[in-house]
């Protein structure tokens, strides 16, 4: 007899985890499994990484601990919505041997056809993440066509300034502090000072 694992999740604290609980029981009977655990989420986006669903988090563990063959779960939507985090999270169940069933969607991995089905989720994983990279270099594009610079901003100084404070005899450490600079930018500029007054005593 299978170990089944329930995780209930809704998005929003007036919403309930009842509905789903109990189809996911009745289906639980109807197969011959037995529910040995119950992880839940409430109020709680399916955005949100697994560092901020606990319920999510302790499954994923057990998971590894094999403390249950098959995970159930409403819909896909309930486990997360970003496709990419979603075929991660599946993956780890599948390589430490735990099943996968999905309501909704009538996927079921102890049968050959949901196997099939959990295998096409990752290409459409690769294309979702092939898209991202491909909106990400076209944003760029535009945005350099646009005349916007990319990278860090650089820190605005005056040069004279910052010599002038050498000529005083400020430390290099306090010019630093002065301007906002680092304390190697502000060697350099001294640096050259001083080799510039070295050449004009030639």
């Amino acid at each position: 007899m299978k170990r089944a694992a329930v995780y209930l999740r809704v998005s929003t604290k007036e919403q309930t985890t009842d509905n789903q609980r109990l189809e996911l029981e009745r289906v639980a009977i109807a197969k011959g499994w037995v529910i040995t655990a119950t992880y839940q989420d409430e109020g709680i986006s399916g955005a949100k990484g697994r560092d901020k669903r606990p319920g999510y988090d302790q499954l994923l563990q057990d998971a590894v601990r094999a403390k249950f063959d098959v995970l159930m779960a409403w819909d896909v939507s309930r486990l997360g919505r970003s496709l990419t985090g979603l075929v991660q999270a599946l993956d780890d169940l599948h390589s430490n041997g735990v099943d996968l069933y999905l309501h909704q969607q009538a996927i079921d991995t102890t049968t050959p056809s949901g196997k099939a089905m959990f295998q096409m989720t990752g290409v459409f994983a690769e294309f979702e993440r092939a898209m991202i990279q491909e909106r990400v270099k076209v944003g760029l594009a535009r945005a350099i066509a646009n005349g916007k610079k990319l990278g860090r901003p650089t820190k605005s100084y005056n040069v004279s300034e910052i010599k002038a404070d050498g000529i005083s005899g400020l430390s290099i450490r306090l010019i630093a502090k002065r301007h906002n600079i680092s304390v190697g930018k502000a060697h350099q500029i001294i640096t050259t000072l001083s080799s510039e007054r070295s050449k004009g005593h030639k």
